[in-house]
């Protein structure tokens, strides 16, 4: 499910999976049908508290798997839920959260912030089959309306979280109480040096957004985005260039160094991870040397375009070091 960081295709892709993969209508026809019941009497003092109100002003909270019904499907039938799949150990989640929370503290109350430790509670990062994390997902109504994965830059993430409350103004009576408090969507002012170098990618000069996110991690060398976007970049680069009949070439002459690079980054290109993955590791142990090195470099690199955590790069990494050693 997973495309290399950075894609444009990379949320639409996650949302085409997601629309298989999560059914909440169940879910959502209960928590309407429970709307339409009469409020159950309040229990003894001392004893369970209810869950917040759905729609409630509270910006992030945190969620698990006896609290998902409550917090997250009741939630959305009246405010836009933004579900952060995140855990300890990963440290994309670590960049991304923080401006989660931040904007959504920003909104008035139009979104809130719904984290969910993968390692905690396992069953909801299956529910939405979340293959890598961050992975996150807009819930709006009772079901997922888009998501995306991976860290992306500030800017792009506003940008997307005001697509969604345009969308779902109609639908959430909270986004409309937000807006006549004055909240709602907020534009923020684009980082200029992100935005030349997205505009001379979305162009096709991929040179010259090479060397705009190279100028970025020039003043700021641990610019995580920069850092991904670039890999992103040099990667689109590689496989605009391919020769289209570079499979074809290096699976009848597995020798031909050139076309075993140029058939990997297609089949990268085309989600095919695994099988690209494979090809070079297959070509690591036929060859030695300068020739092995470049392969190791290149496969390497093409790590780079995903989550360190997605269970494929985890297993390439193993079969990349049992066939070096």
């Amino acid at each position: 499910m997973t495309q290399p960081r950075g894609s444009a295709a990379k949320s639409a892709a996650l949302s085409a999976a997601l629309s298989g993969a999560v059914d909440l209508s169940a879910l959502k026809a209960r928590a309407e049908s429970a709307q339409r019941q009469p409020a159950p009497p309040a229990g003894p003092a001392g004893g369970d508290a209810p869950p917040p109100a759905p729609g409630s002003s509270e910006a992030v909270i945190d969620v698990t798997e006896a609290t998902f019904q409550a917090e997250v499907v009741e939630r959305s039938l009246h405010q836009l839920v933004i579900v952060d799949l995140w855990a300890e150990w990963c440290g994309p989640c670590k960049q991304l959260s923080p401006v989660l929370e931040r904007m959504a503290a920003e909104s008035g109350g139009a979104w809130v912030v719904a984290k969910v430790d993968v390692d905690a509670n396992p069953r909801i990062a299956q529910l939405f089959g979340a293959q890598s994390i961050p992975t996150i997902v807009a819930i709006g109504g009772g079901q997922p309306v888009d998501a995306f994965s991976g860290a992306l830059p500030e800017p792009e993430i506003r940008k997307w979280i005001n697509a969604l409350l345009d969308a779902l103004r109609d639908k959430l009576p909270s986004i409309r109480e937000a807006e006549a408090n004055g909240g709602g969507p907020v534009e923020e002012p684009e980082d200029p040096r992100f935005t030349e170098a997205e505009e001379a990618f979305e162009r096709g000069d991929f040179a010259a957004a090479q060397a705009a996110y190279e100028r970025i991690l020039d003043v700021e060398p641990a610019n995580e985005l920069a850092k991904n976007a670039l890999a992103q970049v040099k990667f689109t680069a590689r496989a605009e260039s391919a020769d289209p009949s570079a499979r074809a070439k290096a699976d009848a002459d597995p020798s031909d160094l050139a076309a075993q690079l140029d058939a990997a980054d297609l089949e990268i290109a085309d989600n095919n991870v695994e099988a690209g993955f494979k090809r070079l590791i297959d070509t690591v142990r036929r060859t030695a040397g300068e020739d092995r090195n470049k392969v190791r470099e290149h496969l390497v690199a093409l790590f780079d375009l995903f989550d360190p955590a997605d269970d494929r790069v985890m297993k390439a990494r193993r079969d990349l070091a049992s066939a070096l050693f």
